[in-house]
């Protein structure tokens, strides 16, 4: 007979997983204003270059264990360590020209659709009603929380070029997240442990940041605090957050974890409010309301059988 921890160790546990990831990541935002003489590609190479390395670290054993899977699919390996090169260079600077409530919103929320377009392409994957009505409800919501969140950007979005330049960039980040979430899950699909799978996708991609960070990184040691962030940074949201992400990603197809990651809009909204000062109006908490609702549509349901 199938216990009720049986039951929840599966998708269910997946889904919790990745909201607790996305819980995490939705600080960062909030951290990097403590530290505003580093640009965002330190920022973003900080935390993924140096959360992917201790990431690949840690699993040290698991991906020697899987070393032989891991390099008969090496092309996989190296488009998700690219996509996660990648990511944070285009989000954090889509936060810094669009502002943090438009950059995180278009990153985060393409997410889901880039995932869509991925899975049915390479897998001829196809998606229910309930996934479909899900993201559908949690893309409004995140819309509506980035109109809302438009009179708080900074003086980075006021400039003419600035604001389209970042909406592009929140979707080059959208679509690398997506495609790396993918290529661990198929990792993963494929018989390796989700650690070896995340510690070597993210370990090569924390490599490729480590000139980034070589090159603008000097602000990061200008002040303790500037340390600080970039040491939380990498420790909390980006070692810890991934380690959440690839658990669940062993449990749930892609598509659903960047749809359940719509959670981090929200979050990133309400730290914006409660600890950077920000004010955000009805119409922005409908759209957090409307995103924590969709959670409980896209979380798949466990099995009832006994």
């Amino acid at each position: 007979m199938s216990t009720a921890l049986e039951r929840v160790n599966g998708p269910v546990l997946g889904a919790l997983f990745v909201v607790a990831a996305s819980v995490l990541w939705g600080t960062t935002g909030t951290a990097a204003t403590f530290a505003p003489a580093v640009s965002p590609l330190a920022i973003g190479a900080v935390a993924m270059g140096l959360g992917g390395i201790l990431q690949a670290l840690s699993a040290a054993r698991p991906i020697a264990d899987f070393s032989a899977p891991l390099r008969g699919q090496w092309p996989l390996v190296a488009v998700g360590a690219a996509a996660v090169a990648a990511y944070p260079l285009a989000f954090y600077t889509s936060m810094h020209l669009a502002g943090v409530a438009v950059g995180t919103v278009v990153s985060i929320g393409s997410a889901p659709l880039a995932s869509v377009v991925i899975e049915r392409v390479a897998d001829n994957r196809k998606f229910t009603r309930r996934w479909m009505l899900g993201a559908l409800v949690g893309l409004a919501g995140a819309g509506l929380l980035c109109f809302a969140g438009e009179g708080q950007e900074g003086p980075e979005a006021a400039g003419s070029a600035a604001m389209p330049l970042g909406i592009a960039l929140g979707l080059i980040a959208g679509t690398t997240y997506a495609l790396y979430s993918w290529a661990a899950h198929r990792l993963i699909g494929s018989g390796v442990p989700s650690r070896a799978a995340m510690g070597a996708v993210f370990g090569l991609g924390g490599l490729l940041l480590m000139p980034v960070l070589a090159i603008t990184g000097g602000p990061l040691l200008d002040s303790w605090q500037n340390f600080t962030v970039g040491a939380y940074m990498a420790l909390v949201p980006m070692f810890a957050g991934y380690l959440l992400f690839g658990w669940g990603l062993a449990r749930v197809r892609a598509s659903t974890a960047t749809g359940l990651s719509l959670v981090e809009t929200v979050v990133a909204a309400v730290l914006a409010v409660l600890v950077v000062g920000e004010r955000l109006p009805a119409a922005g908490w409908l759209g957090a309301a409307l995103v924590v609702g969709s959670l409980f549509v896209l979380t798949p349901r466990a099995p009832t059988g006994s």
